[in-house]
């Protein structure tokens, strides 16, 4: 029966996450905010909240911070293994040579944060606190929010992404497309809510470790929006809303730890996991290092390549960190 309940949270998370890349297209047509902005700041928050209210009920009511840690760290590293779906459903070019060279910046901050993360979980005990609220957290936190405004002023002042957006939903209003977004969004928290007890009880089962469990399956399914989303923009030409919901998800993900820190009141969240996370914290920076370089090389697709080069490594090295974390588990 567990497994049963974990698929139809699945379900329901896929359904919903389908109208979250419409519904985000169309609020950046009506916003004029551009399709990277909306897909790094609304439809990252958006899709992210699987792994919001998965964090909150982990740290607050079921304390389980090793499916925390998990969940967040196992979604960061799938988010960027995602960017190579773009290139399996998104036509003939490749997905490098359609995103704007502007993601680089989030990636960046992405990989900062990741950083930060990463020499939390190396001290553990020894992390700074006060109140039971590691140093990390206000550092996450101020980190974040300086990306999100210099993204938007990156934005603002060089790409002018806004005045080049194509108007195409002229039968849908500013409202109609927020009622829509934040109906589909309730249906992804309802399903969430749910996630680490099942996570919880997969491990049980299973003999799993809860490390293991919370950075695959629950991260798989949390991640779900991230990768309908995905889809959804490849096959509409929306491929720097998809890039930018999955760097801004990813950033977003680890301010979760510092939420899942101020309700855990056993301490330091990141002091108190003891998976082996920093394994997949490395193999954040390795996705992170790939991506930047194909968006920098820009390789087309030749002949009858449905993937470039740089989409098999993102995949690679994402299946060699899951078996690092399982062998070393």
């Amino acid at each position: 029966m567990t497994w049963l309940f974990f698929l139809l949270a699945a379900a329901a998370v896929i359904l919903a996450g389908r109208k979250l890349a419409l519904y985000g297209d169309i609020l950046a047509e009506k916003t004029g905010l551009g399709r990277s902005w909306i897909g790094l700041v609304l439809v990252a928050a958006t899709t992210s909240l699987p792994e919001l209210f998965t964090g909150i009920s982990a740290s607050a009511i079921f304390v389980v911070p090793d499916i925390i840690v998990g969940n967040v760290l196992g979604a960061c590293l799938l988010n960027l293994a995602l960017i190579g779906v773009l290139d399996l459903v998104g036509g003939k070019r490749s997905w490098s040579c359609q995103a704007s060279a502007g993601h680089a910046l989030s990636a960046g901050f992405g990989l900062v944060l990741t950083g930060v993360v990463g020499l939390s979980l190396f001290f553990g005990d020894a992390i700074p606190s006060f109140a039971g609220i590691g140093l990390t957290t206000p550092v996450l936190v101020l980190i974040y929010l300086l990306a999100l405004r210099l993204s938007f002023v990156y934005e603002k002042n060089a790409m002018k992404e806004a005045e080049a957006l194509e108007k195409v939903y002229g039968r849908v209003s500013l409202g109609q497309a927020a009622v829509g977004y934040t109906l589909a969004a309730a249906v992804v928290v309802t399903a969430a809510i749910f996630l680490p007890y099942l996570g919880e009880k997969i491990a049980e089962e299973t003999g799993i470790a809860q490390a293991f469990v919370g950075t695959l399956f629950v991260s798989l399914v949390t991640t779900l929006p991230e990768g309908t989303v995905t889809v959804a923009a490849a096959r509409m030409g929306a491929v720097d809303l998809g890039i930018g919901n999955l760097l801004g998800s990813w950033m977003f993900n680890l301010v979760i730890l510092a939420v899942g820190d101020i309700l855990y009141r056993e301490g330091p969240i990141l002091g108190a996991a003891r998976g082996n996370h920093l394994i997949t914290a490395m193999g954040i920076g390795l996705l992170c290092g790939i991506f930047l370089v194909g968006l920098t090389y820009r390789q087309e697709k030749k002949g009858l390549k449905v993937a470039g080069w740089d989409t098999a490594a993102l995949f690679l090295a994402y299946a060699v960190t899951l078996a690092l974390v399982w062998t070393k588990g």
